[in-house]
């Protein structure tokens, strides 16, 4: 899942590329993905870009006056910029994985994405992006939010310090991913308990999560939209690299297994040398 650093880098990449020119048309071929329809998509057309920022790991992109295309690209979207398409005509509905098109008015443009069948994609166009539900949920930024909000947004929320990292409503902007990095970093477990850090390990949390976030960011700005994948990986520790050597210690890079996700960790690293055992099988250790 796209988070803070390559949301922020394809907003960079708009501001650069795309912002000033005019929108020719925006075209939906998955109805399921655009969430409104007020205004509506033919409104665009003639509106020029004004800008393109985030709201956490919700990339807005500015249209017109008021208008704004906030787009949250889940698990398997992303953003394809096109330096021109190769036909004119219109998207048919259910065009394969993409979603949604914009057509400028140089002939660029870019195509929202996404892969596999669980569709999660989700698009709005809004007057004000508090309109959107998960944006006026969000909590402070995890790039703004100071040591003293932050130590207070983690001690008011009981649990485990991996799940508290990644609640939107916590802090805004961190994922599955870097959570892990930061973790890492931190030399925390994921499943220390937000109730026992002490002031030393919570102000080495902070500094890890603005280490990471920050380094994260500073590499992907700059970089084309397809390259950004391929830095995010490249650039992980810990995270998608079960079974390889940690880059810290050269312990082997674990694996805990959830339903539907995962998180990798090192054990010499993070918990004392002690293995944490699957989730699935039998309880954690911390």
């Amino acid at each position: 899942m796209p988070e803070l650093p390559e949301v922020e880098a394809l907003a960079a990449f708009l501001r650069e590329r795309a912002v000033g020119h005019t929108v020719q048309r925006l075209e939906v071929s998955s109805f399921s993905a655009l969430k409104t329809y007020d205004p509506a998509p033919s409104t665009l057309a003639g509106l020029e870009l004004t800008s393109a920022g985030r709201h956490g790991k919700f990339l807005d992109i500015g249209i017109g006056p008021e208008i704004h295309l906030i787009v949250h690209l889940a698990r398997a979207g992303w953003l394809h910029y096109r330096e021109s398409f190769k036909s004119p005509a219109p998207l048919k509905p259910g065009s394969g994985p993409i979603a949604i098109r914009m057509r400028l008015d140089d002939e660029s443009g870019f195509d929202l994405t996404e892969a596999g069948t669980q569709k999660s994609l989700a698009a709005y166009l809004v007057r004000d992006p508090a309109e959107v539900p998960g944006v006026s949920r969000l909590g402070p930024d995890a790039l703004a939010v100071s040591l003293d909000e932050f130590t207070s947004r983690i001690r008011g929320r009981n649990g485990q310090i991996k799940g508290v990292l990644v609640d939107q409503e916590v802090l805004a902007g961190i994922g599955n991913a870097y959570s892990d990095e930061i973790l890492h970093v931190a030399r925390l477990s994921p499943f220390a308990l937000t109730g026992k850090l002490t002031d030393e390990q919570l102000s080495g949390l902070y500094e890890a999560m603005r280490e990471v976030e920050t380094d994260a960011v500073q590499r992907s700005i700059g970089m084309k939209a397809a390259e950004l994948k391929g830095e995010k990986r490249a650039g992980m520790r810990v995270h998608a690299r079960t079974g390889l050597p940690c880059p810290v210690c050269g312990d082997t890079v674990r694996e805990v297994s959830f339903a539907d996700k995962s998180l990798q960790y090192c054990a010499t690293c993070q918990t004392g040398g002690k293995p944490l055992a699957d989730r699935r099988l039998s309880k954690l250790v911390r």
